[in-house]
């Protein structure tokens, strides 16, 4: 279940609460008038069942809520109700099912921005990834994959394609695309300093059985990118967060960046070029499948319609 508060002015407020009072998916519905002080109103609240969110959520905006007044949600973690449960059964589809559009569009929005934090967490995870190709270390690699926050910008660029939500491509991609290539810049910096000081084995940057397919990208890794594309994009539409550590354990996405990096500083240009290749191919088949994903997604649930 889902709770929502409304601020609305009063007269708009009236109609919410007289459209709400005839769906059979909202409960505990409380009006308190005149609640609202800076900007004068009544405060609404209830209880709803995930399944029929987006209906409602249309609803008040059709009612001018978000442009007079304000919506917010909240998932409610524990709820003892009958009457809740009851209007869950009501609901069309399963709880867990539920896509909510604006929650997921406010999730990539706020984590898919360029931020300081976002280009440190990336460069830490090339150069640890850096490392990992140039040890031949898998466990490195998989350590680099789960500390690279970039699966957030190809999710938003996902939703904008997918919900034509065309205010979150551009700073996405340039999220994402910016990223790699200080994340790279970055890694190239850091091993042209080290070879000056240590001398880094250009044999030994450029071969490693266990990281080979870095610089081999082929058509398993679009495969694999693209059934990862789906299951992070589920995971973001249900919200469960523990299933993207596999997703970012499965693409080669960071390790291709961080052996870009690598590689360059060495001089080898030609496994620069694959682990290039290798970094285009998963991250088209993420964007492939992840928008793929969120359409189907959405054609299911138009589908499933109002109760």
């Amino acid at each position: 279940m889902l709770h929502v508060r409304v601020v609305a002015p009063a007269s708009v407020a009236t109609l919410v609460v007289e459209s709400l009072r005839e769906d059979p998916t909202v409960v505990h519905l409380v009006v308190v008038p005149g609640a609202a002080v800076s900007c004068p109103g009544d405060l609404v609240m209830f209880d709803l069942a995930r399944e029929n969110a987006n209906q409602v959520l249309g609803d008040l905006r059709a009612f001018g809520v978000e442009r007079d007044g304000s919506i917010s949600i909240d998932e409610t973690e524990v709820l003892l109700s009958d009457t809740a449960h009851a209007a869950e059964r009501r609901a069309p589809g399963a709880p867990a099912d539920a896509v909510i559009w604006d929650a997921v569009q406010n999730r990539v929005d706020a984590e898919s921005r360029l931020s300081w934090s976002f280009v440190v967490f990336l460069t830490l995870a090339a150069l640890i990834a850096s490392v990992g190709r140039y040890l031949d270390q898998p466990i490195l690699i998989v350590g680099a994959v789960v500390v690279g926050p970039e699966f957030a910008p190809v999710a938003a660029i996902c939703v904008a394609l997918a919900t034509r939500t065309w205010r979150l491509l551009v700073p996405a991609t340039t999220t994402l695309l910016l990223g790699f290539a200080i994340a790279a810049a970055v890694t190239w910096v850091a091993w042209v300093v080290t070879d000056l000081l240590v001398d880094v084995s250009t044999e030994q940057a450029g071969t490693g059985n266990q990281t080979q397919f870095i610089i081999q990208p082929d058509g398993w890794s679009l495969v694999v990118a693209l059934l990862a594309g789906i299951a992070g994009i589920l995971s973001l539409t249900a919200s469960k967060s523990g299933t993207l550590v596999g997703v970012f354990i499965s693409v080669t996405t960071i390790p291709a960046v961080g052996t870009i990096g690598l590689t360059l500083a060495v001089g080898l240009g030609g496994e620069a070029v694959s682990a290039l290749a290798q970094l285009g191919i998963n991250l088209a088949g993420l964007l492939l499948s992840g928008t793929l994903t969120l359409l189907v997604q959405r054609m299911v649930w138009r589908r499933v319609g109002r109760v």
